[in-house]
């Protein structure tokens, strides 16, 4: 496992310099696997980083639809999805063009898919969230996060 940077106790409002320092290390066009227990953050980070990224307030949830686009992003969520064949229905090459950015929550469980449907030029990467123990002073609680290069 090859970690290039971890982040401890980051907070909400930790995202914006957050993102900043994780555009350092990420080489794009870039697909980014978002791992975590459901409600960690990695949608409110993908809200985060397409705000600052697009300069715009226009942000979107999967909740609806398995793939979106804003500006040079992709935000996939494929929690929904029953088997890795549907990856091939997802028409993933068809949404990366001229992209820089492919956000892909609960792609870990498809990774091989993954990495044969998404263009060549695509670096892999991973973040790992994780929530810290919330330590009952009314102050929601912090997570973990841990950047990963993948093969």
């Amino acid at each position: 496992m090859n970690v290039l940077r971890e982040w401890k106790k980051v907070y909400e409002s930790d995202l914006e310099s957050l993102i900043y320092e994780l555009k350092e290390f990420v080489t794009t066009p870039a697909a980014i696997i978002l791992s975590g227990e459901v409600g960690v953050g990695k949608t409110t980070f993908t809200k985060a980083f397409i705000k600052q990224n697009e300069h715009s307030s226009e942000t979107f949830s999967p909740t609806y639809s398995v793939i979106n686009e804003v500006g040079d992003s992709v935000h996939a969520d494929l929690y929904r999805l029953n088997d890795e064949e549907e990856i091939l229905h997802l028409e993933i090459p068809m949404y990366l063009e001229d992209k820089e950015y492919f956000f892909v929550e609960w792609g870990k469980a498809y990774i091989n898919q993954l990495y044969r449907e998404v263009p060549r030029e695509f670096s892999f990467y991973e973040i790992l969230f994780e929530a810290n123990p919330d330590r009952g002073d009314g102050n929601p609680p912090s997570r973990n996060l841990r950047l990963i290069k993948l093969p």
